[in-house]
């Protein structure tokens, strides 16, 4: 399997990254450990999750996602493995939230904890806080790698102006620095990333592991009308996706599924893969089916021909 540096870490990571929402949501623990099994068994090494997965469930409070994980790791005996990514700073509670030095440095312990490791290999900024200064938040992550509980930062849902200006700050102040981006980003939602960002991550050298990779299912084909949405949880979320631009998108990935003999969302992903500034797109499985599309999307070559029509279709 192939892998590639992330940034500037010295982290290498597999084509695709595991996306851990699922976990403890849509996915119940003996699930989560099959398909983590099966993850790491066919190659792929990367796996990324949050603090605040899945607080969104009724009863839940947050951690889940992790605290599975953690159970897996530790039972598997499979941690050298993983690069294990995880976020901090949506909130956790009325005084658990933001990126302060303060929160960081409790936060970091109650992942570890939860993760049942000794160390995170990339540790995230979930959400950006205007609130904090930069240089405060960035001493804090300079702090856990001096400690050894974190090997590299990153970034999540920043603007191109703040992460560029969080860059001149680690380089100014001698301080680590971001060395991913975690944006949304996908065939039917474009611009928000290529506008700005990508040339942000492209000049400065950083990884780029976009969510959403798949528009929550929407690129692998399972809906195509609003009778489809009922299917998932997460079917609500891909309404807005049901027009004439996401269809004409469907429509060049089902071409090109049926040129390669593969499925749409192992083309949407392998035209992800094929973008130079991106490192692996994160994409989700509930099933070992699903899994196993993943993999085969990581092993997915695309022409210049299939890039040049998916390119078109998916423009803005």
């Amino acid at each position: 399997m192939q892998l590639r540096e992330l940034g500037r870490s010295g982290l290498k990571v597999s084509t695709i990254c595991f996306g851990g929402n699922v976990f403890g949501w849509t996915v119940d623990e003996a699930t989560s450990f099959r398909l983590l099994d099966a993850w790491v068994d066919a190659g792929m090494n990367f796996v990324d999750t949050a603090d605040v997965y899945s607080r969104w469930v009724p009863g839940h409070s947050g951690g889940e996602s992790e605290a599975i994980i953690g159970k897996w790791l530790k039972q598997s005996g499979k941690r050298q493995k993983v690069v294990l990514a995880t976020k901090v700073g949506k909130p956790m509670g009325p005084q658990d939230v933001g990126l302060s030095k303060a929160y960081i440095t409790r936060a970091v312990d109650a992942s570890l904890q939860r993760l049942q490791t000794d160390v995170i290999d990339l540790y995230q900024s979930h959400d950006d806080d205007a609130a904090t200064p930069l240089e405060e938040t960035l001493d804090a992550y300079a702090g856990l790698i001096r400690a050894g509980k974190v090997r590299a930062i990153g970034a999540s849902n920043y603007s191109a102006a703040r992460l560029q200006q969080a860059l001149d700050v680690s380089r100014d102040h001698g301080l680590p620095r971001y060395e991913s981006l975690q944006p949304l980003y996908n065939l039917v939602e474009r611009p928000a990333y290529e506008a700005e960002l990508e040339a942000v991550c492209a000049a400065n050298g950083l990884g780029v592991i976009n969510f959403y990779a798949l528009a929550s299912g929407f690129l692998t084909g399972k809906y195509r009308s609003e009778k489809d949405l009922g299917q998932s949880p997460r079917g609500q979320g891909v309404a807005k996706y049901l027009n004439d631009h996401g269809l004409r998108v469907l429509a060049a990935l089902d071409e090109q599924a049926e040129r390669t003999g593969a499925t749409p969302g192992r083309v949407a992903l392998a035209w992800q893969i094929a973008r130079p500034s991106i490192t692996a797109p994160i994409a989700s499985a509930t099933s070992l089916r699903q899994l196993d599309d993943l993999v085969r999307a990581a092993n997915l070559s695309l022409d210049a021909e299939a890039i040049a029509a998916i390119d078109r279709a998916s423009a803005a």
